[in-house]
């Protein structure tokens, strides 16, 4: 619950809150344009509704599996793989199209993202890695949280952020990092891809999916809204870390 609260203030009240009152501002004449008012919605077959379902389920699974301790990767493949099959047995679908619209790039880009990691691991980097955040922080404090936060959010952008994920909590384990250290980096870790397209597994499957509907965002457009978009809210949330460790 100490957990959830944390997130609560630094993500409702700090980073979503002006990541909003920035794109208001820089974006506000583009939303001032003309949109329909009424959009002809077509109705959910009965397999979109139990994707839906599937969704809410993987998400309770995950959670139990998290809680259990175990491997995230089956419950996901198991929830996943059922959901699929049953969507198209209702909707009498051949599985042609799930196969067509699968992004199969995205695969091996995954997959070399966790072998990333696993060779960084047996090189033994992580280990130093802790030991001189540890170190930072018994000489520097809350200037230690602010560079750990912001080291990390720049390293999404370079690596993505799902190996950096991995690294610091790895990292985070090793140096044994305080829990204020700790929230920092997962604030970077959650803000820092808003920076470039590189960030995140999530932004790359997002623009996969917009070029298939015709709408086009190059990653220089990206990024110059990242820059006015992520450095203020990575900063306050920072902040907010270091004034709940002072609390």
């Amino acid at each position: 619950m100490m957990f959830l609260a944390f997130l609560t203030l630094v993500s409702l009240l700090v980073a979503i809150v002006m990541t909003f009152v920035i794109l208001r501002a820089t974006q506000g004449r583009v939303l001032r344009g003309a949109f329909a008012h009424t959009v002809p919605l077509p109705p959910l077959t009965r397999g979109a509704r139990l994707a839906a379902a599937g969704i809410v389920a993987t998400v309770v699974a995950l959670l139990w599996a998290s809680a259990a301790g175990l491997e995230l990767g089956m419950p996901t493949f198991a929830a996943g793989a059922i959901t699929t099959a049953l969507a198209l047995i209702l909707d009498r679908r051949s599985p042609r199209q799930i196969v067509e619209g699968v992004s199969w790039g995205v695969i091996p880009l995954v997959a070399g993202l966790f072998v990333l990691v696993a060779g960084v691991g047996h090189t033994g980097l992580l280990n130093e890695l802790g030991d001189a955040l540890r170190r930072l922080t018994l000489h520097s404090g809350h200037v230690a949280t602010l560079a750990a936060g912001a080291g990390v959010a720049i390293a999404c952008n370079v690596m993505n952020n799902l190996p950096v994920a991995l690294i610091a909590g790895s990292i985070g384990a090793a140096g044994h990092a305080s829990t204020q250290l700790k929230d920092a980096m997962l604030v970077g870790v959650d803000l820092g891809p808003n920076l470039s397209v590189t960030g995140s597994l999530a932004t790359i499957l997002w623009l996969i999916a917009l070029r298939r509907e015709k709408v086009h965002l190059d990653g220089r457009t990206f990024l110059k809204l990242g820059l006015l978009v992520m450095p203020p809210a990575l900063l306050l949330s920072l902040l907010a870390v270091v004034l709940q460790g002072l609390l």
